[in-house]
């Protein structure tokens, strides 16, 4: 099994749908677990990107 992106920051992305902390939906979040060490794979190579994508809006952070 792959290491899941977690990072415990589960808060969604009103208008991206993305976890604000590991970047995936909630559809693979809620099913990781039996996903595949291939789609885990694939789905990892995609957060950089939907990052990037999401943007740095710092009224986002969960840091000070």
């Amino acid at each position: 099994m792959v290491k899941s992106p977690c990072v415990n920051w589960c808060e969604m992305h009103p208008q991206t749908g993305y976890c604000l902390g590991c970047f995936r939906t909630l559809d693979e979040i809620a099913r990781w677990s039996s996903l595949s060490e291939d789609e885990q794979g694939a789905i990892n190579l995609q957060l950089p990107l939907r990052q990037t994508l999401q943007g740095d809006d710092p009224s986002l952070s969960p840091l000070p």
